[in-house]
């Protein structure tokens, strides 16, 4: 819809999948996963109406991976897919977009995270872990077979947090198969 999705191609190719562009309803039923960037979350969340994504996201059966604005469509005040409740540009404006250094669970080497207008987590719910965090706050979390970020990994060279996505891929396509 909007966002960093030829950023988040790139990263796919590298790792060997075969991204397509989401603009239908009936374009979900052959994917295997599916990836909601970063952008303006109200235009995007506009854009799933206006071309009747709502439903057929809310019922998507496979991995999803929301970055930024993607982390906001799928709390609770959204499409409700996450036990999280997310606060918009909790960071600061785009001039207060930083970028830092997180600690990745289950790995020793930092994970460098891009923030440009970032939500916050106010509230995660108890079936939610925290894979990373930023100064004690929580920015990497998964619940299920979706995984969401506050910042932009798809714009470092740090490829771990879609090869993270990527595993829930193969994971459930294993369990389908």
């Amino acid at each position: 819809m909007q966002g960093n999705v030829r950023e988040h191609a790139a990263v796919l190719r590298r790792l060997g999948a075969e991204p397509v562009e989401v603009r239908k309803p009936g374009q979900l039923a052959d994917l295997d996963g599916l990836i909601i960037p970063g952008g303006e979350s109200t235009a995007i969340a506009r854009l799933v109406r206006l071309y009747g994504l709502e439903d057929a996201i809310r019922s998507f059966q496979r991995p999803i991976f929301g970055t930024c604005a993607g982390m906001i469509l799928l709390d609770r005040r959204h499409l409700g897919l996450l036990d999280l409740e997310v606060s918009r540009n909790a960071y600061g404006r785009q001039v207060a977009s930083f970028e830092a250094d997180l600690e990745l669970s289950g790995e020793d080497e930092p994970l460098h995270g891009v923030f440009i207008r970032a939500p916050r987590v106010l509230d995660a719910g108890p079936a939610v872990e925290v894979l990373a965090e930023l100064d004690g706050e929580p920015v990497l979390l998964r619940q299920g077979r979706t995984i969401v970020a506050a910042f932009h990994p798809e714009l470092t060279d740090d490829t771990r947090v879609h090869e993270r996505f990527l595993e829930l891929v193969r994971e459930e396509g294993h369990v389908r198969a």
